[in-house]
């Protein structure tokens, strides 16, 4: 009856995973893609995120290396080398997801897809039909709108800037506001972070954010209960007001003040699909949107914008529609990193989340230098946090500040999601000397 069983709409992670997996279920699978393979992440998010908060890393690595005995002056960075190399490693990563795509004999189609009707999609001049449709589109960023908005640039534009900017305003407080400040600051940019609340990273731990908001204001400046108003083009510069009357002039405005999901366009007023308020797809816990036949997930359906989440939901449709299992997906315990300067990496509950769900808790949290800057002269700051249910001994809350904290967390985040406890922890044996044995040495519980 149909062309195809299941139409992903969509090639980022979500959506190849879901139709990988699909195909090798024995369904019949087609996916289409309008911009680049790999979404997102592989494109303008994670990957050369990542790359680039490598490079920015090295000018204080150079520094640091003084006071081990290493000489010479710090190299010159050039951005159009950085630039370069990270498109020629984005071109191959896209050649990949092709690959896997033709390997898992999933049909790809390298145009916008429209829904018709529940059934039929429209690919430019070429209609096909299938029996479930997956919509799998991502999120895109967003800019407010005021006067001279239209000069700001966002993640989607900031990796392919022609020429570094020695004088950058980065807006907003979320995660990648705190990278992109960091990495261009790293570089050597002289960087503004204006965010409209008191601390950046509101959805994080208190202690943390504190604690990152004061090692941050040694790599740049720190705007806070800021208000952008309007920016004005003056020759080669942008010249920015605040609505608290100071004003900045930088090369670059760079607005990550947050991402919509990408629902525009896709023909879904042709179906009975719903939006929530927030532009998000309604789904239930099965990724059924109310038009039946036709799913969603991923950062379009406006759950936890992650990648390994999008992946893991995907892993539970396909097995779901074609193996008729009856998976749901368990949002707990998911770890995270904030690739900022100093790393954040994060696993379970806030101290304030905690506080709310359990009678009482444990904290014990440890704020040290780590060994290498004994030497390097840094005076950047480790900090590590435990939360404990102090009813069963669980721990329901790991928090980190300092180098490698995502390389750490992750670890840690299977003890968490085996249900360790805090004397589980206590009778682990450290690695040392290692910055990560603090979260076994911890005996004393904050008062």
């Amino acid at each position: 009856m149909f062309d195809f069983d299941l139409f992903v709409i969509g090639a980022g992670s979500g959506g190849v995973r879901t139709a990988r997996m699909s195909a090798s279920y024995g369904a019949r699978v087609a996916i289409a893609e309008d911009r680049y393979m790999g979404g997102t992440c592989v494109n303008v998010g994670c990957v050369p995120k990542k790359l680039y908060s490598y490079a920015s890393h090295f000018r204080s690595d150079c520094t640091d290396s003084k006071g081990f005995g290493w000489q010479g002056s710090v190299p010159a960075f050039d951005w159009n080398v950085l630039r370069d190399n990270k498109t020629a490693e984005i071109s191959r990563l896209n050649g990949i997801y092709d690959t896997l795509l033709d390997g898992s004999g999933v049909t790809l189609y390298n145009a916008r897809a429209r829904l018709l009707d529940k059934h039929t999609v429209e690919i430019g001049d070429q209609k096909v039909t299938s029996e479930k449709i997956l919509i799998a589109t991502g999120g895109w960023p967003f800019v407010p709108q005021f006067p001279g908005s239209e000069l700001a640039v966002t993640s989607n534009e900031i990796f392919d800037l022609p020429s570094f900017p020695e004088r950058i305003l980065v807006v907003g407080g979320g995660y990648i506001a705190l990278e992109f400040a960091g990495i261009f600051a790293g570089l050597g940019a002289d960087t503004t972070l204006s965010y409209r609340g008191e601390i950046p990273l509101k959805h994080f731990d208190k202690d943390l954010r504190e604690k990152l908001f004061l090692e941050s204001q040694r790599h740049m400046t720190m705007l806070m209960n800021s208000n952008v108003e309007e920016i004005i083009k003056k020759d080669n510069e942008l010249q920015i007001k605040f609505k608290e009357g100071n004003v900045l002039t930088v090369d670059c405005v760079l607005y990550a003040t947050g991402r919509k999901p990408n629902t525009e366009n896709l023909g879904l007023e042709n179906t009975s699909v719903s939006l929530q308020p927030n532009g998000a797809i309604a789904i239930n816990d099965h990724f059924e949107t109310t038009e039946p036949g036709i799913y969603a997930l991923g950062d379009v359906v406006g759950r936890i914008a992650l990648t390994p989440v999008a992946i893991a939901e995907g892993m539970v449709l396909a097995s779901n529609l074609y193996k008729n299992t009856k998976k749901t997906m368990d949002y707990s315990n998911i770890a995270t990193a904030v690739f900022s300067h100093p790393n954040v990496g994060t696993v379970g509950l806030g101290e304030e989340q905690a506080k709310a769900e359990f009678a009482d808790i444990e904290v014990f949290e440890s704020d040290f230098r780590h060994l290498k800057h004994t030497l390097s002269g840094n005076p950047e700051r480790t900090y590590m946090k435990l939360i404990v249910d102090k009813a069963t001994d669980r721990v329901v809350g790991m928090h980190m500040m300092g180098a490698d904290a995502g390389e750490i967390i992750q670890g840690l985040a299977v003890a968490m999601q085996c249900g360790v406890t805090k004397a589980q922890l206590d009778s682990t044996i450290g690695i040392h000397p290692t910055a990560a044995e603090e979260f076994v040495t911890m005996r004393q519980a904050r008062s």
